[in-house]
């Protein structure tokens, strides 16, 4: 009996382990294809299952499949057992005709339960014209950088900015992506510097988990597509603004064979060629906003709907109310003006307490913002809080619309102590005064420590009485002295830069080391090397388009600064240069660079002022 009482214990402990496993069944392709491209087709599921259905394949050619893996592992820890299963069906598929397809669900079943699989979109580009294809990533590391670009010509190898609308009507916004297309390897970005957006509100796209390389075609040939930046631009004006050019420096890997000592000796070899690509000035037609603007416009342009709710309708004198405002849609939500809310005379007000719930992506900018305002009522009574108006332009009906809120009924009884001489109410607001006193008719007559002069003694001709006219004398003429100081060191916009470096520097890596121990490798990157380079053209007074790493080298030598020193900032503009596109990175290594970016700064800052003293 204990056998068996045994046998039921671990029977139910491993079966309860695989039950609570949860069953994940995916299908995963590429987004993009060309035709006559093969390309596999997989669904995995991490349980033992049966009979797998898979949605009619008539848009592709079926060249094999489906071929089966699996594999199983089990691991035991704080006594609890874990089971990993893992199978998974691949299917080789081509593409027969240009288009976009979409693969339904699959099905499987485990035990008695059925599950459906995701489904899959596949895009089948058209074949290369030029009949190259983009080169795959099967080339090996290495190759020194040269600075021959004959190899890769404009149409090879290009960064395009993409305008989802040229017409907008003024704060509208439109998507522009920058997307470089190549048919090599790209092995680093560097110097990457995009349009300012004069004229524009920007609101960028997180690429951070979407960046990743695709088919594409372009102008009948298939290109690896990269996607270097997305943003939302919302024009402030009418007329036409134009989008400035932008330079981006990339490095790709090329192959060429070269042959050996005899005709049949012929090996591929690679090398690193470094490029810069600019895109094409363009324009912006903006639309002004059409007449006949409600009362209550204030800019707002989208989609947009609006709800209200108040806290109580039944209070007493002096306790607080609070009605909410929640203002949702798309557009530029951020720049809303707080619609206006009337209440009656005798409420005391607050400034509104104002929060922001918003996401930003190829659509635009969406979400919601919430407003609550805050109010006292001072007095008994009952009081009505009006309804509040939002307009906004509509889009898509090329009107203006206005929503209108609930109006709200309020009850106010007597409170504590209302209509006295002497009452005082606390209130929690920052920008009010702490106690407010009410009924204040009379003041109270102070009767305790009161002072007397002797007769004779008046303030006119006495010590004090000078000292009110020499110090503010002495005080003005010292500070317009140091005023007009000021002024000459402001004037000196080098001389200003390079005092304000070390702030600037400062502040910038304070921030990269909050995303140090956040675990943000690229952000933490990026900010380390905007920091380094800024701090070298405030410090160097060298604009920062101009500055380059041989440049900074002249003229830290230039400064005296030692060798040890150079190779430092050396060190950390290549390492945060490369780990930005880097699969990975250590934490290690990224404590070092900041490490090495705070010391960098610090031994640049003594050196200075060494020589200034000498």
């Amino acid at each position: 009996m204990k056998k068996i009482f045994f046998f039921l214990m671990v029977l139910i402990h491993f079966g309860g382990t695989l039950l609570a496993q949860d069953v994940s069944f995916k299908g995963s392709a590429p987004s993009a294809v060309a035709v006559g491209q093969q390309f596999r087709l997989s669904y995995s599921i991490n349980s033992d299952a049966k009979d797998l259905r898979v949605p009619e394949l008539s848009d592709f050619e079926v060249l094999m499949g489906p071929s089966v893996s699996s594999s199983k592992s089990m691991s035991y820890s704080a006594g609890q057992t874990r089971t990993v299963i893992s199978n998974t069906y691949t299917y080789i598929l081509m593409g027969k005709s240009e288009g976009t397809f979409t693969i339904p669900a699959a099905s499987i079943k485990v035990g008695n339960s059925e599950y459906k699989s995701n489904p899959l979109t596949v895009k089948v580009l058209p074949q290369d014209k030029s009949g190259a294809a983009a080169q795959g990533g099967a080339q090996e590391q290495g190759g020194d950088v040269s600075s021959e670009t004959k190899a890769a010509s404009d149409e090879d190898v290009f960064v395009r900015m993409h305008i989802s609308k040229n017409s907008v009507y003024e704060n509208e916004g439109f998507l522009v992506t920058f997307k470089l297309y190549s048919l090599y390897d790209v092995t680093a970005l560097e110097n990457l510097k995009f349009p300012d957006f004069d004229g524009f509100i920007a609101q960028e796209i997180d690429l951070l988990q979407e960046r990743q390389m695709e088919l594409d075609s372009y102008n009948g040939r298939n290109y690896r597509s990269f996607v270097l930046k997305q943003t939302v631009l919302y024009p402030q004006r009418s007329g036409k603004i134009s989008l400035e050019s932008g330079k981006y420096d990339i490095v790709i890997r090329i192959r060429s064979q070269q042959k050996g000592r005899n005709i049949f000796d012929v090996f591929d070899t690679y090398s690193n060629v470094k490029k810069s690509l600019t895109t094409s000035t363009t324009s912006i037609n903006v639309k002004p906003l059409p007449s006949g603007k409600p009362a209550s416009f204030n800019g707002a342009v989208g989609q947009y709907s609006m709800s209200s709710s108040i806290s109580t309708t039944d209070t007493k004198a002096n306790e607080s109310v609070t009605v909410k405002l929640v203002l949702s849609g798309n557009g530029n939500i951020k720049l809303l003006k707080n619609p206006e809310l009337n209440f009656p005379n005798d409420f005391e007000i607050y400034d509104p307490q104002v929060n922001l719930s918003l996401k930003t992506n190829a659509s635009g900018v969406s979400g919601s913002k919430t407003i609550e305002y805050l109010t006292i009522p001072r007095h008994a009574g009952d009081f009505e809080i009006p309804a509040v108006e939002f307009s906004y332009f509509d889009i898509n009906s090329g009107s203006y619309k206005t929503l209108k809120s609930d109006a709200y009924k309020l009850h106010v009884a007597k409170g504590t102590g209302e209509n006295t001489a002497s009452s005082a109410v606390f209130s929690g607001s920052s920008n009010k005064e702490d106690v407010k006193f009410l009924g204040k008719d009379i003041h109270y007559v102070k009767t305790k420590n009161i002072s007397f002069s002797q007769k004779g003694q008046f303030f006119f001709g006495s010590l004090t009485y000078w000292l009110f006219y020499i110090v503010p004398l002495v005080l003005f003429v010292f500070f317009f002295f140091y005023y007009r100081k000021q002024v000459k060191e402001n004037s000196n916009i080098a001389l200003l830069r390079t005092k304000k470096a070390n702030k600037v520097a400062s502040k910038r890596l304070k921030n990269a080391g909050v995303l140090l121990k956040s675990g943000n490798k690229e952000a933490f990157y990026d900010e380390t090397l905007k920091a380094v380079w800024g701090y070298l053209s405030d410090k160097l007074n060298i604009p920062l388009a101009n500055l380059t790493k041989d440049n900074v080298d002249v003229e830290l030598n230039n400064y005296g600064v030692s060798q040890e020193l150079l190779d430092k900032f050396r060190y950390i503009l290549d390492n945060c240069e490369f780990a930005r596109y880097a699969p990975s990175s250590d934490a290690h290594e990224m404590d070092k660079v900041f490490e090495s970016a705070l010391d960098a700064i610090d031994k640049m800052e003594n050196t200075i002022k060494k020589i200034n003293i000498q």
